[in-house]
């Protein structure tokens, strides 16, 4: 079985709303499958407009780091080896070096640590 799961949250256009609750849903649902990992996509708002789903989602993802209901998150301008959270996951995982996000700051992901 893969270590991370990737679950795309801005599929389909949702309201922010939609959004964090699917990312609720899909943290806990990667979390009874066993995964470790999760990789959120929720983009960034590359079109020139949005980007509020990306800013939602990182800041409640912070909250639950603060209450200790996830372990960790990895911005995706952050998924480089030269980040020192991303460098100890590789260390224990290094199945993650072959991830297609890993050193493009992707700001489009986040990598959360379940």
């Amino acid at each position: 079985m893969p270590i991370m799961k990737t679950v795309n949250i801005e599929l389909g256009m949702p309201s922010i709303s939609e959004a964090l609750v699917k990312m609720d849903r899909e943290l806990a649902v990667a979390r009874r499958q066993g995964y470790s990992l999760v990789k959120l996509i929720h983009g960034y708002g590359s079109s020139g407009a949005g980007g509020d789903i990306r800013i939602a989602a990182q800041s409640k993802l912070r909250e639950l780091a603060d209450q200790d209901k996830i372990r960790a998150c990895i911005f995706g301008e952050d998924w480089s080896v030269s980040d020192r959270q991303t460098w100890t996951l590789l260390g224990k995982h290094p199945q993650l070096k072959q991830d297609s996000d890993l050193e493009r700051r992707n700001k489009g992901i986040t990598v959360v640590v379940v």
